[in-house]
């Protein structure tokens, strides 16, 4: 199937249980940082990058990105536009995924979100290039969770997750 969005031609394959979306990629920039970021986020230090939407937050382990306790408040604050700030790094050594991530946006309504497709756009060219490797696995570490499958292919992102048909229908446009 294919469809047109505003980030331009969106592409969706079934195969199995997995739904593969085709997106564009959005690579981030190193950038200097709001001030207020890290501290909002209970964080010292960290690499951060921008992407045309969203912050990227880099630290060191999974376990920092799963005890992180943001003030949803102090993000919200932050002149981010429509976007967030997605925290991120890698695996847990454990083999099951290359990284781990976590998707805060309040400023736009969405104080965490539980299973965010679209900053794969900008976490699979990061990840690409850190682990050498186009495909990679991830686990979005929020309270609801998910686990994806993403393959850098050029300058498009392909993002894979389980899914299963709970509703069928016909749409007239």
């Amino acid at each position: 199937m294919r469809f047109q969005t505003r980030s331009g031609e969106l592409r969706a394959t079934r195969k199995g249980d997995w739904f593969e979306l085709d997106f564009p990629a959005r690579p981030a920039a190193p950038c200097d940082p709001p001030a207020a970021l890290l501290p909002a986020l209970g964080l010292s230090t960290a690499q951060v990058f921008k992407d045309t939407r969203d912050y990227l937050v880099v630290v060191e382990s999974a376990r920092q990105v799963a005890a992180l306790k943001p003030d949803i408040e102090a993000l919200a604050r932050i002149d981010i536009g429509n976007g967030g700030t997605i925290v991120t790094a890698p695996g847990d050594g454990g083999g099951d995924c290359d990284y781990v991530v976590r998707f805060f946006a309040p400023s736009v309504g969405i104080p965490e979100d539980p299973a965010t497709g679209s900053i794969t756009c900008t976490l699979a060219p990061y990840w690409a290039a850190r682990h050498g490797k186009r495909a990679l696995r991830a686990r979005q570490l929020s309270p609801r969770g998910g686990e994806l499958r993403c393959e850098l292919a050029g300058d498009r992102v392909k993002i894979a997750r389980q899914a299963r048909l709970y509703l069928q229908g016909t749409i007239a446009i």
